[in-house]
C-alpha cells in the first residue's frame, strides 16, 4: 500500500533498472537497483528539497509510477 506523499520513480541507466522512492512527509529519498539493493538513502530532507529532487527527476524524463498501475507498463 502506498503512503501519502510517497512517489515511485523508475528509469534505466547503463542497462540497469533503477527505482527511487521519495516521501515528502518523512524527508527520505531512497534509490534501489534492480535487485532492490539500496544504492543511496538520504534522510532529513526538507519538503522543498524533496520537491526539488522530484522536479529534477521529471526534467530528466524519469517515469513516475502511477498508484494504480504496475511498473512494467512504463518501460
Amino acid at each position: 500500500m502506498m503512503k501519502k506523499n510517497t512517489k515511485i520513480w523508475i528509469w534505466i541507466q547503463n542497462n540497469k533498472l533503477l527505482k527511487a522512492i521519495s516521501n515528502q512527509d518523512t524527508g527520505i529519498l531512497t534509490i534501489y537497483d534492480d535487485r532492490d539493493n539500496i544504492l543511496l538513502r538520504r534522510t532529513g530532507l526538507t519538503r522543498q528539497q524533496v520537491k526539488k529532487i522530484e522536479l529534477c527527476l521529471s526534467n530528466h524524463q524519469v517515469k513516475r509510477v502511477d498508484e494504480n498501475r504496475e511498473p512494467f507498463n512504463y518501460l
